[in-house]
């Protein structure tokens, strides 16, 4: 199993890249959101992978982050949800949209991904609303995104330059980076507040849904924040 590539960015199309790692080219597919991410030919990049076998064909696909990574896989388990389908809508919404959109029944926002029908992400949304809490759990250890190390100066070969793109955690540069850093630490306060109304003794599906209400109404808000949030909108009515 191939679980990440770091190379330089050989080639570029409409639905995937070409990555040279020590002479051997992988052609790996990505989210329109990923592509729109990546740095230019010719620059360092790295990208966690999942490759898909079947009989007639070997394929390589990248994400940015663990967590995206497993989305796709959490994705892939819906009846009707192949890569292109999990491409698309991961592209339109991102992990944490997804997250956000499985939790709270948003049958509306899955639908709003290409090529994906009103049954379809209804299928979705009632086949992953009880197994999304675990994965959004998990979030904050696996939201960090994988470097795009551009501006390498000197005479740094190419294996200096993958190993430094594969030791770096987060994206490099300008609004990448801060952009990176900020789901992350999202990702990371949602988990914590969805465990801490775990621990309260809040049912996975009921306490993933407040917690992706109360993030989407405060993006900034504290895991603190986000847990009163939460509990106020858990809180039996009248």
């Amino acid at each position: 199993m191939i679980g990440k590539i770091s190379g330089r960015l050989e080639y570029r199309s409409t639905d995937h890249v070409l990555i040279d790692v020590r002479g051997v080219g992988y052609m790996v597919y990505c989210s329109d959101r990923t592509l729109a991410a990546l740095p230019s030919v010719g620059e360092p990049v790295a990208l966690y992978t999942d490759l898909l076998v079947r009989e007639d064909l070997l394929q390589l696909f990248g994400f940015p982050s663990l967590f995206e990574k497993e989305w796709h896989r959490l994705l892939m388990s819906v009846q009707g949800i192949g890569a292109k389908a999990s491409l698309a809508i991961l592209g339109a919404l991102g992990a944490d949209g997804v997250s956000r959109a499985v939790s709270l029944g948003d049958v509306a926002a899955i639908k709003a991904a290409k090529g994906v029908g009103p049954k379809t992400a209804q299928r979705v949304v009632i086949e992953l609303k009880d197994k999304a809490p675990a994965l959004m759990a998990l979030g904050g250890s696996l939201g960090e995104t994988l470097a795009s190390v551009s501006g390498k100066e000197g005479a740094a070969g190419a294996d200096d330059v993958i190993e430094d793109v594969a030791r770096t955690p987060v994206n490099a540069g300008g609004a990448s980076a801060a952009s990176g850093a900020a789901a992350a630490a999202s990702m990371s306060v949602q988990a914590d507040a969805l465990s801490a109304l775990g621990n309260l003794g809040y049912g996975p599906a009921d306490a993933a849904g407040a917690v992706a209400q109360a993030a989407g109404e405060d993006p900034e808000a504290d895991t603190s924040e986000l847990i009163r949030a939460a509990l106020k909108m858990l809180a039996p009515k009248g």
